[in-house]
């Protein structure tokens, strides 16, 4: 099983039907995509490898005297003395960092403001192109999933991204490089390391590899927009795992609902899914982001603040 790559250039021309309808197998099928011919400048993509994989350079002391690197080497220690070890199922192989529009962003390299804001303005508008893809699938009105996730346009839906290196790992059996979760967002667009691999996505019960593309963004659905879609779109399982050679860039943005939105499901049919706050279900998920969904969901049922948009 290979994970869809859809040439997304084609969403305006003669082949439009059938790129909306390989946007929707993956919505459907699988949670995931990968698009090539998004309208990224690719000239801006290597831009952005270069700052984070500067800026990881930065940070490398700093995780190899990280708890995760501690621990592994206590098992390794452990492992020579001859006691029996089990692997780590609490903490992942990962540094990371956030930022967003209010958040404090590195200021090194120089580049890394400059280059990540021209980033993260092209990727906003992709994700708001696939979304509005999503709504003409689902027979939604153009811009229904993104005035959901504004509060039909009262809050500002929230934008951030993960910034993540994993590292070389000396003993892959032993810990995780991300445990397997399915993510709370919205949509959600990766640029991943086009050379070291590690992703993979849970489909039809079997592991499948995100095998890296140069150039292009892998696309997985949320929580939120499983919500939306009442079912018809899942939010995938998926991993990544740690390797003994490469450092594995991943740097995924987040188009999330305002944590003041109210979410519930636009399709009609059924009664499958509940109307809560975004907000409620981040405060659910903190706690429960490596643990099956639908227990979330349950959860946000009585919502604790009242549902205003």
């Amino acid at each position: 099983m290979v994970v869809p790559v859809i040439d997304f250039s084609k969403l305006d021309g003669a082949e439009r039907a059938a790129t909306m309808a390989q946007i929707a197998n993956g919505c459907e099928e699988w949670g995931f995509f990968q698009l090539v011919n998004h309208g990224i400048p690719l000239e801006l993509l290597e831009r952005v490898k270069k700052v984070c994989s500067e800026c990881y350079r930065l940070r490398e002391a700093g995780f190899k005297a990280s708890e995760p690197v501690r621990t592994l080497d206590a098992l390794v220690e452990a492992e020579r003395r001859g006691e029996a070890v089990a692997p780590v199922d609490d903490m992942d192989w990962e540094d990371i960092f956030f930022i967003h529009d209010r958040s404090q962003w590195p200021s090194n390299p120089p580049e890394f403001k400059e280059t990540m804001r021209e980033y993260r303005a092209e990727l906003r508008k992709l994700a708001e192109r696939v979304m509005e893809a999503m709504d003409e699938n689902l027979g939604l009105g153009k811009g229904t999933i993104k005035g959901a996730f504004s509060g039909d346009g009262r809050h500002e839906p929230f934008f951030g991204t993960k910034v993540s290196h994993y590292p070389p790992c000396p003993r892959p059996d032993l810990i995780t490089g991300l445990r397997a979760h399915t993510d709370a967002a919205g949509v959600i667009l990766l640029f991943q390391d086009d050379q070291v691999g590690g992703l993979q996505v849970l489909k039809d019960g079997e592991w499948t590899d995100v095998q890296p593309l140069a150039g292009a963004i892998v696309v997985n659905t949320g929580d939120q927009v499983e919500v939306l879609s009442n079912g018809r779109y899942r939010s995938a399982w998926h991993r990544v795992l740690p390797m003994r050679d490469g450092n594995c860039r991943s740097i995924a943005s987040f188009y999330n609902p305002a944590v003041e939105a109210t979410i519930s499901p636009a399709v009609a049919g059924g009664e499958a899914y509940p109307k809560y706050l975004f907000g409620d279900y981040m405060d659910v998920y903190a706690k429960q982001k490596f643990q099956a969904k639908e227990p979330r969901f349950e959860a946000v049922k009585a919502p604790k603040s009242s549902p205003a948009a």
